[in-house]
């Protein structure tokens, strides 16, 4: 592929002849997609801080629906100023809000540290070295951030650039001097050798490398290929320097009688100051204090001798396993909130403590050889044979990096997709079945449920067996109907954790202007009430109720900034807590069938002033193939309620019950439009005295067209045309512009209608909304196979069965197009007794009462929140909290927090269905 060349350059790389913004946009574009089209494992990428891309962003017109990082917040334009009519050329490259104060740099950001705390996207961005280059090349700038690609994973290969490289603290034994050495993550012992050799200038045959993780002497490194991940070194952790000469012995890593102090056995600390958080390593550490928790300290004294645990640190005579904490290794806090609840959960301890060496499935190409199952049964064992010393899972999360690449690395994660990923990666390492047969699947046909639900289950299981099927898996009843035939589709479906909505009961006052797209009526406002952290969809909905749409008609709504459409609000599952109070959000309303066409986009521009006024039309262009006199009629008639009535045919209009300032709802259409027509008195609605102009997406460039001029659908790009009309004192005359300035904010202070008091969520109104009748979306229809077409079918579950140990995920993080969201609200949940019987449409004698027995909580909001545990100590009926490394006793009266996130809950057995229960397996269905 050719890429423009950018102009002639000068002696010192500046361009004489600068490309104009569109040129800029059209060759990164160009580029970034090519760089897409070869991805491999060395190309180099650059950080760029967002602040200074999204300057360039504007300055080339690229919008909020379009912009190359994929990340843009929708508060960036009231901060930035985005969708700006004349956006300024951006000065150099900037990236000093982004490094750390006092980095050194060697010219090519090799010397230099981001900053620990920067998200994707909304910090910086990376770009690829053909794109920097020619950003460099026009604008100069720096410093220079080189990272390279590399590929992650074993099975699931995945390619990432390495953001922040390792960072390893080097120790000189002879003087206890420290140097730091940044090196990738994939590159080789021997890499690491070369570098320290060269950094204190020594021959490599007389030095030797320590991995001195927590200043303790863990394991002698020695030269290879092997990487310095699959080495288990961590982020920002020692490695120590020792010089073979023969003539001396270094002491450091021993204690004053000679010994190693690995195989010490360390007195826990008992600070009140420790950091919730972890080390300081992790970026984006909330900082929360364990002295802001209830209960006593029981230490997080670590060792470090095979992840920390060793035959001395061994649980001490009269001390109690399951009360070791994790030392958090760099945000890894998601990952030790979700292990300390496994790691809690009774039948797991049970097995894992039982020699399971049996049931690994190291043929299953599913699965991970065992891998995975044995570094959380060797974890697992660890954790409660150590009593109160902390541990270093590094060989787990080594593990975890390798066969979940999305979790490789040290940025924040979610501990649901953690825990989602264990317990399936678990299940096929230990899935006692190895031949999986095929089956294929019977509909139901008007079967009974319950033959319908045995042969589900059977088939399932055929396939898999193991212990987490045993404990973890249930089965729900999906039931489909086709809206057109009603055909019914039932299908039973396993289960290992139930995710729950949280039904909001916080309503929200909008007020959103509708225009109408066919120029049939003046634009209304309109106020409605929708759930606070409701969506898109719910908007429309109250929207179109309130203005009457009809069947066949339909909403498009866009927010306007700047007399620009700033963003179009086209997908359902945009949360409403993207669109904030100060913004002016407007709705088009068009017939359902001319959706797809080519769209016609109407701004308006004072002649005088040569600058942009009033909010956007929108409508559209039907036929296939429109002429430029087809453009001017569509023009004119969508302004044509616009235009000013005389004072007389006003009072007529008011005599009919006409309310011409607005139109209101009363007014119908065909009244508007006879009103229209009186006024018209015989003047052709095809008549545009305002002049019309064809304009670019930055509305920048202005181009007259000939009515003659023919334009065709299929070559439009994108079905979109712009057009710009130009106004004149005199068109001021004869509409009035009004109704196109005047558009309301969402909510206007003091003007709000009156609060609604929050009422308590509880845990049973989460699986009521779960569980409620809904019809699928646009993006998720089901293909009827008796239509043989795709369906928006009406969707209903049912919980048919319930397994051992159930776990809720309650759904806190929306995620739209333009926002990530978390909703804070308190959950009510029960810690005993909660009974599930009326939700299991199955009778199979179990019992349906859980206890609940552990919490992953999240604090703080996205991107630098902070991940802990509660879990209780079954035998000793007490509740501790798990905060990384750092293990305290906690009352139960206070685990009930707005920040769980994930509920473990066990079965309690009544005293008569004991006997049964170990009888018959729990989910044998009779």
């Amino acid at each position: 592929m050719t890429i423009p060349d950018s102009g002639c350059v000068m002696e010192n790389g500046a361009s004489c002849l600068p490309c104009t913004p569109e040129e800029e946009k059209k060759i990164v574009t160009d580029l970034r997609n090519e760089s897409e089209r070869n991805l491999k494992e060395g190309n180099l990428y650059f950080v760029i801080s967002s602040s200074w891309f999204r300057k360039w962003e504007r300055y080339v017109g690229i919008d909020g629906d379009e912009n190359l990082i994929g990340n843009q917040s929708s508060d960036s334009r009231h901060i930035n100023g985005a969708s700006s009519v004349v956006a300024e050329r951006p000065g150099p490259i900037d990236n000093s809000d982004i490094v750390e104060d006092g980095s050194d740099s060697d010219g090519k950001g090799n010397d230099i540290q981001l900053r620990r705390t920067l998200i994707e996207g909304q910090d910086y961005v990376l770009v690829p070295q053909g794109v920097w280059e020619k950003l460099h090349g026009w604008y100069k700038g720096g410093p220079e951030l080189p990272r390279k690609m590399i590929l992650q994973g074993v099975y699931h290969k995945k390619f990432d650039v390495e953001v922040y490289p390792l960072c390893l603290k080097l120790v000189d034994s002879r003087d206890e001097s420290q140097s730091t050495i940044w090196l990738s993550r994939k590159a080789s012992l021997t890499e690491l050798f070369q570098k320290v050799c060269a950094l204190k200038g020594i021959e490599q045959d007389k030095v030797r490398i320590w991995d001195y993780f927590n200043k303790r002497k863990y394991a002698q490194l020695s030269v290879s290929n092997k990487t310095l991940e699959e080495s288990n070194l961590q982020m920002d952790q020692d490695i120590l320097l020792e010089l073979v000469d023969g003539h001396q012995s270094s002491k450091i890593g021993m204690d004053s009688t000679g010994n190693d102090p690995a195989l010490v056995s360390l007195e826990p600390s008992r600070s009140p100051l420790t950091i919730a958080g972890g080390p300081t390593l992790s970026n984006g550490h909330s900082g929360y204090r364990s002295n802001l928790y209830p209960g006593s300290s029981l230490g997080s004294g670590l060792t470090d001798m095979d992840d920390g645990f060793d035959a001395c640190n061994s649980a001490r005579k009269g001390e109690k396993g399951g009360l070791a904490g994790l030392q958090n290794l760099g945000n890894t806090c998601f990952m030790n909130s979700a292990l300390q609840c496994l790691v809690h959960t009774p039948p797991l301890v049970e097995y894992f403590l039982k020699d399971c060496r049996a049931e690994i499935n190291t043929d299953n190409p599913l699965g991970m050889h065992g891998e995975l199952a044995l570094a959380f049964g060797d974890l697992l064992r660890k954790l409660w044979s150590s009593g109160r010393t902390a541990i270093a899972p590094r060989v787990f999360k080594g593990k975890l990096a390798r066969f979940a690449p999305q979790f490789s690395g040290y940025n924040q994660h979610d501990s649901q997709e953690l825990l989602a990923f264990l317990l399936d990666g678990l299940h096929e390492d230990l899935n006692r079945v190895k031949q999986k047969p095929y089956i294929e699947m019977k509909d139901s046909d008007g079967r009974p449920d319950e033959e319908v639900a045995a042969e589900c289950w059977k088939n399932h299981k055929a396939r898999n067996d193991s212990v987490i099927v045993d404990v973890c898996q249930g089965q729900y009843k999906s039931t489909l109907v086709c809206p057109v035939c009603s055909k019914i589709s039932i299908t039973f479906d396993p289960f290992m954790y139930l995710s729950l909505p949280l039904p909001s009961t916080i309503t929200r006052t909008m007020a959103v202007t509708v225009f109408y797209g066919d120029g049939s009526r003046l634009p209304m406002p309109f106020t409605v009430s929708v759930l606070k952290n409701g969506f898109c969809k719910d908007l429309l909905l109250a929207l179109g109720t309130a203005c009457g749409l009809k069947s066949d008609e339909s909403l498009m709504l866009a927010e306007v900034y700047e007399n620009k459409i700033y963003r179009y609000l086209e997908m359902p599952l945009e949360p409403l807590a993207s669109i904030k109070d100060d913004e002016h959000i407007v709705a088009f309303r068009f017939q359902k069938k001319e959706i797809g066409k080519t769209r016609l986009v109407i701004f308006h521009r004072w002649q005088e002033k040569a600058e942009l006024f009033g909010t956007p039309l929108v409508t559209y262009l039907v036929a296939d193939q429109s002429s430029g006199a087809d453009i001017e009629a569509a023009v004119s008639k969508v302004l044509s309620p616009f235009k000013k009535i005389s004072s007389a045919k006003a009072h007529v209009g008011k005599e009919n019950g006409i309310l011409l300032d607005g139109l209101d709802e009363e007014c119908s259409c065909s009244d508007a439009q006879s009103v229209e027509n009186a006024e018209l008195e015989g003047t052709s609605c095809t008549d545009l005295s305002i002049p019309l102009r064809l304009t670019d997406d930055r509305v920048m460039n202005f181009n007259a067209f000939k009515k003659d001029t023919l334009f065709e659908s299929g070559k439009i790009i994108g079905k979109l045309l712009r057009v710009v009309l130009d106004w004149t004192d005199k068109e001021q005359e004869l509409y009035d512009s009004s109704y196109l300035k005047d558009i309301p904010e969402v909510y206007k202070a003091g003007l709000a209608a009156k609060k609604t008091r929050q009422e308590a969520i509880s845990l049973s109104s989460c699986l009521d909304a779960f569980l409620i009748e809904e019809p699928l979306g646009p993006d998720d229809m089901w293909y009827c196979p008796r239509c043989k077409e795709h369906r928006q079918a009406i969707k209903k579950l049912d919980l048919w069965m319930l397994p051992e140990i159930i776990v809720f995920h309650l759904k806190r993080f929306t995620y739209g197009r333009y926002l990530k969201n978390k909703i804070d609200t308190f959950v009510n949940f029960p810690i005993h007794d909660l009974d599930l019987s009326k939700y299991v449409m199955s009778k199979d004698g179990q019992s349906y009462l859980y206890e609940l027995y552990a919490i992953s909580n999240h604090y703080g909001g996205l991107g630098g929140g902070h991940y802990t545990a509660y879990a209780k100590l079954i035998d000793e009926n007490r509740w501790y909290h798990f905060d990384d490394s750092h293990v305290s006793a906690v009352n139960e009266s206070d685990i009930k927090t707005s920040a769980a996130y994930l509920l473990f809950y066990k079965r309690v057995r009544s005293e008569s269905k004991v006997e049964a229960g170990e009888a018959s397996h729990s989910h044998s269905i009779s």
